[in-house]
């Protein structure tokens, strides 16, 4: 299975706190780098969210945002304490024995006095679980988008290592017609020089088209494409086997065009450089 690692998860959970959500925004990197953001009430939660997310994923860089929305719960309400509104009381009744026309305190003045509502303090410890269950839920989302668009990047290299096969298989039938070309035009001026043994005229044929033989680069692009496919097929992290597997697969096409005496080989070099930097730029992605 072949996962990327661009993807885009959230999910959301009610507690007797209010609305816990996640939003998990990955990218690719080199490393796994985990950038947690929480409210600060929940700030002693995030080593245990950065351990979880490292038991699932290898690579690539994530932001994790998590927020608690208290607006429709009591730990928004908070609780009233008494001796603050009666302490409220006995001041505003002086003031009011003092200045007869000021018009008394209302109810909502005195509830948003400083004090007056005590916020209900979290427990740790049940949000804790409850931030487990939802950073589970927003991973196994995240794995699902990050699969889906694993299998496509797959699809995109698998079309191009079709086409890396199939410029192999176009220089393997062109070049015992280009070996015979290079033959006869070696012969054609080793005739020309006088008084040159014939054995040593084969010789220099051969050492020549030695140097210009293919068939080893051409034997090693079919390995590094069987390679790239198994890779594929593996599970886990498999970017950096790819990534070097990329490598090799740009090293035979530039020798193959390096050694080029001909405009099919040239060619056929070109596209399988173009096809290698296509499938290189998608590898990128893969964790």
């Amino acid at each position: 299975m072949t996962y990327s690692m661009t993807a885009y998860a959230q999910a959301k959970r009610l507690t007797d706190y209010g609305e816990l959500s996640c939003e998990l925004r990955a990218v690719n990197h080199r490393y796994l780098e985990v950038q947690p953001r929480l409210p600060e009430e929940l700030r002693p939660l995030e080593q245990s969210i950065r351990d979880q997310i490292v038991d699932k994923l290898n690579r690539g860089r994530l932001d994790v945002f998590v927020r608690l929305n208290s607006s429709t719960s009591e730990f928004d309400t908070g609780q009233l304490d008494e001796r603050v509104v009666a302490e409220i009381s006995r001041v505003a009744s002086k003031v009011q024995n003092l200045l007869p026309t000021v018009e008394p305190l209302r109810v909502s003045e005195v509830l948003r006095w400083p004090g007056v509502l005590v916020a209900k303090s979290l427990d740790i410890q049940v949000m804790q679980t409850e931030m487990q269950r939802l950073i589970d839920q927003a991973l196994d989302d995240l794995l699902e988008a990050r699969a889906r668009e694993g299998k496509k990047l797959a699809a995109l290299i698998e079309k191009r290592l079709v086409g890396v096969m199939e410029q192999v298989s176009l220089v393997s039938n062109v070049l015992p017609d280009i070996e015979k070309d290079y033959r006869s035009r070696l012969d054609e001026r080793l005739a020309n020089i006088q008084d040159l043994d014939p054995s040593r005229r084969e010789q220099e044929v051969v050492l020549f088209l030695q140097k210009l033989d293919v068939a080893e680069e051409l034997d090693r692009l079919e390995v590094h494409v069987a390679e790239v496919r198994s890779a594929l097929a593996n599970k886990g992290a498999v970017g950096r086997r790819l990534d070097f597997l990329m490598q090799e697969l740009s090293r035979e096409a530039n020798t193959l065009g390096s050694k080029s005496q001909d405009p099919r080989m040239t060619q056929a070099s070109i596209e399988l450089k173009v096809l290698v930097e296509q499938m290189r730029e998608q590898v990128q992605n893969i964790e």
